[in-house]
């Protein structure tokens, strides 16, 4: 699996430190970053996660995969503004993050990753 469990102490150092910067997300990452923000009882999250971390292993080394458990970090869900699960955060090197709301397929998920990340 290349997918890695963020926490808020991560977030701050891989992302961004948001505390020093609330208007505005300054990324910290050496490669583009996504972001599954989930819950361990959420039936769609459940369906999603396993093409998540195929498609994590697919763009190994090319873009770093991130999940978030909402019920453990509220504050980094209400930071992307997250009501529903799963939502799916983009950032690019360069540029605005883009969102995602809900469960997509392993073919649109490789094409958002192409289109907006690489």
């Amino acid at each position: 699996m290349a997918t890695i469990n963020l926490t808020k102490g991560q977030f701050v150092k891989r992302i961004a430190d948001y505390e020093k910067s609330k208007e505005k997300i300054d990324f910290l990452g050496d490669k583009p970053a996504i972001i599954d923000f989930y819950a361990a009882w959420c039936g769609p999250c459940r369906m999603f996660s396993p093409v998540f971390e195929e498609v994590s292993d697919e763009y190994l080394g090319k873009v770093d995969f991130y999940k978030v458990n909402v019920e453990e970090e509220e504050e980094l869900a209400a930071l992307f503004n997250v009501r529903s699960i799963p939502t799916i955060v983009f950032i690019p090197m360069n540029g605005n993050y883009r969102i995602v709301q809900g469960a997509i397929g392993k073919p649109q998920l490789k094409q958002a990753v192409d289109e907006i990340l690489l």
